[in-house]
């Protein structure tokens, strides 16, 4: 059934970081349009002043000398916004404001407390002419015209955006939701039920819909997936077990038995063949389980463990001048499923086992690693740098073996955080080291 305690899409960590996103878009869209609208209503103002203004001046002196030309009496300009003053020739122009008798041919701006004006001065046949142009009435039109329909485009525009925000809230709210509902799923036990519950509320459209079917069909079969694996990790771990015991008991038995040297050796081989079987079987199963399930960690002592693989490990080496010992320098407890890392230590002894004829194998136990030291014939850097990948078989590397043993190390000690390296020299040996960030002295307390 769907879970009426969900929070909403807006409430959830996703949806307040979409929303805000959409809120930061949607004011930085009115602020640009905002000063879009502005610097246009300026421009036209300027565009007003300075060129229409300017060309209404030249026109209306150009109007002025040819009425001058037929009637000497002609009357000047006096309007509203623009008054006109001539000089004629031989007089002073007494009645110029003298402001403007210093004011040579051209434009002038004449700006003073209460005097905005735009001033055309023209010279013709020993004529002055000056045309003054009273911009404060100019201003307040182009701010009135200006004003009222920036206001209602702004207005406008708003409206549009707030509209589009909203509407782009609820397209994207299902998604979230959606994408909540997903991330809330435990893999392994995958709520398919709480998929389709977006699709039964109407609040979702048919892309939606659609991606929601999409995502609980593979929910579906993944959890199908997941209980297949889980089933097939539980019956291995018993099917499998029994046959090798079997094995185990009856090479035991026949060892007891006078046999050739011929059988006491293929004896011998069972056994060694039924020990590698059962060290794989057993880190698969590690790695085909979760990292949380069926593997529970506890405090152990990490020489124990080495002690045992140790001790395991002579049998790997008989009949070979090789030794295996362990060198404690410290003793050094781990927080950690105790089957893996014996696991994880038993695979790097059976490869230096393997690999080394003659000489030792030494396992030594530091204060935050674990190395493994042999004197066989050593890897090229090439051998080294692909060691860990599956089925690689280095040159030289001889019969035997399965080629995955470190990449089972590999595998398992990036799933427990043991960082694990190679160092090798052809003809001198090969050392691994596992690098053990978790590891505290035996007798202190483990977070």
């Amino acid at each position: 059934m769907p879970n009426s305690s969900r929070p909403k899409p807006a409430d959830t960590p996703a949806g307040r970081g979409l929303r805000g996103r959409l809120w930061i878009a949607f004011v930085m869209q009115t602020v640009a349009i905002a000063l879009a609208t502005l610097l246009g209503v300026y421009a036209a103002m300027l565009v007003l002043r300075d060129v229409l203004i300017q060309r209404a001046l030249v026109e209306e002196a150009q109007h002025f000398w040819l009425r001058l030309d037929r009637d000497p009496a002609a009357a000047l300009p006096d309007t509203y916004n623009m008054q006109g003053y001539l000089r004629a020739p031989g007089h002073d122009g007494a009645h110029v404001p003298e402001y403007l008798r210093g004011l040579s041919p051209g434009y002038h701006n004449i700006h003073s407390p209460g005097v905005d004006e735009l001033v055309l001065v023209r010279d013709r046949d020993g004529h002055r002419l000056w045309l003054v142009f009273d911009q404060h009435q100019v201003d307040r039109l182009a701010l009135w015209f200006g004003l009222v329909p920036l206001t209602l485009v702004l207005g406008t525009v708003y409206l549009v955006a707030w509209t589009t925000y909203r509407a782009s809230r609820r397209a994207v709210s299902p998604v979230i939701r959606l994408a909540e509902i997903v991330r809330e799923q435990d893999p392994k036990h995958p709520e398919c039920e709480a998929i389709g519950s977006l699709t039964s509320t109407g609040e979702a459209d048919e892309e939606v819909i659609i991606l929601a079917d999409a995502i609980r069909s593979f929910a579906e079969r993944n959890g199908e997936f997941v209980e297949r694996e889980r089933n097939f990790t539980r019956d291995a771990s018993h099917e499998l077990r029994t046959p090798l015991t079997v094995i185990k008991v009856a090479a035991d038995v026949l060892e007891e038995e006078a046999l050739s040297a011929f059988g006491a050796r293929s004896v011998q081989r069972i056994k060694r063949a039924a020990r590698d079987m059962e060290a794989l079987i057993q880190a698969f199963l590690i790695l085909a389980r979760e990292g949380d399930t069926g593997l529970p960690s506890e405090r152990f002592v990490v020489n124990e463990i080495v002690a045992e693989e140790v001790e395991r490990a002579q049998d790997l080496v008989a009949g070979k001048p090789v030794a295996v010992r362990m060198v404690e320098e410290t003793r050094i407890a781990l927080d950690a499923p105790p089957r893996v890392f014996a696991v994880l230590i038993s695979n790097l002894l059976r490869n230096a086992c393997q690999y080394t004829e003659q000489g030792e194998v030494v396992v030594t136990v530091a204060s935050d690693q674990v190395r493994v030291d042999d004197s066989g014939r050593g890897m090229a850097p090439e051998d080294v740098a692909k060691a860990f990948e599956p089925f690689y078989r280095g040159k030289g590397a001889g019969k035997g073996g399965h080629g995955v043993g470190l990449t089972i190390v590999r595998r398992l000690a990036d799933r427990f955080g043991w960082p694990v390296a190679l160092e090798s020299t052809i003809g001198v040996g090969t050392r691994a080291v596992v690098n053990l960030p978790g590891a505290r002295p035996a007798g202190a307390a483990i977070d």
